[in-house]
């Protein structure tokens, strides 16, 4: 059965050509991705909300629930799996961006099936930039809508950032979540992005959410402009809504969304210091002669992650 829509699959060249010159980072969004016989396959089979495999970082059922072992679900899941790991899609893929030797990921590391219900959202972030167990270098995120019917006013559209971390600057593209869109985009240390929260009708809270399918890719090398040394995911709080002013009268939308803000902010130094505590716990614990390299290591992570904490303590 076709998988891919022809119209897209023998387009690779002009799809590179979006990617490598769009901003504020190289990606490429893709419309009409899967044969429409196909995509209605794949959202009429998308797999339950499961609170299992809703745990957030708080160690809470949260609002998102991912399903990371595709060939498990069977059917159009698994049909989906042995494709884009057959090195005709590898190819496509490396022809539609211009990364080369690109490798499929069997575990699913932070991808697989998405869905995201009523008020979630995702902070503007960058990816872990090494699969934690092969060691690979992560380099695209490919990302499928499948939701069968999704209104703009209900938020959950993906955000492409330059620099959240300098607002005054910073420059936004921001795309939709339709029905068999594709996005596909490089992860660096700069290719921030994150989606705005889902702000469904009253009513449909429970009938309706945002879902996707989310491969990401791998080599094992990368250019050396965009070598860092491994880390985690990298998350930057949302600033407070633009109309938030001295002098404004605050609506009961504005003090929840300020609450909220703050929260979130609370919960991420809240990691920060267990991570602290953490390493901590490895000083005190190195005992040999071989651990004082390490020492100075961690102490001097210590010593970063506390300057930040200090630096961004609310005044």
């Amino acid at each position: 059965m076709q998988m891919i829509n022809p119209a897209v699959w023998d387009r690779s060249t002009d799809w590179q050509n979006h990617f490598q010159n769009a901003n504020p980072f190289k990606h490429a969004v893709i419309e009409n991705f899967f044969t429409d016989e196909f995509c209605q396959r794949l959202v009429a089979e998308f797999p339950p909300f499961d609170d299992r495999l809703a745990m957030n970082e708080n160690g809470e059922v949260g609002q998102k629930c991912t399903h990371q072992d595709l060939p498990q679900l069977g059917g159009v899941w698994r049909e989906v799996d042995r494709f884009i790991q057959t090195p005709e899609f590898l190819h496509w893929l490396s022809q539609t961006t211009g990364v080369s030797d690109l490798l499929y990921d069997p575990h699913y590391f932070g991808g697989g099936t998405h869905e995201n219900r009523h008020g979630q959202e995702l902070d503007v972030h960058v990816d872990f930039n090494r699969h934690p167990i092969t060691g690979w270098h992560r380099r695209l995120n490919l990302i499928i809508y499948l939701n069968d019917e999704w209104d703009d006013d209900w938020g959950g559209a993906i955000e492409f950032h330059k620099d959240p971390r300098a607002p005054e600057s910073n420059e936004v593209q921001v795309v939709k979540p339709a029905l068999n869109r594709a996005v596909i985009f490089e992860t660096t240390y700069w290719s921030w992005h994150g989606f705005e929260r889902i702000a469904l009708p009253e009513g449909d809270n429970d009938k309706r959410s945002r879902k996707s399918l989310a491969p990401y890719f791998y080599t094992k090398t990368r250019p050396p402009a965009e070598l860092t040394p491994p880390h985690s995911t990298i998350y930057v709080e949302r600033q407070l809504p633009p109309h938030i002013q001295p002098g404004i009268t605050l609506s009961e939308e504005d003090h929840a969304t300020i609450v909220r803000l703050l929260a979130r902010r609370d919960q991420h130094l809240k990691r920060l210091y267990d991570n602290i505590l953490d390493l901590g716990g490895q000083l005190e614990n190195a005992q040999s002669g071989e651990a004082l390299t390490l020492n100075r290591r961690i102490r001097a992570m210590v010593g970063r992650l506390l300057t930040r904490l200090r630096l961004r303590r609310p005044r």
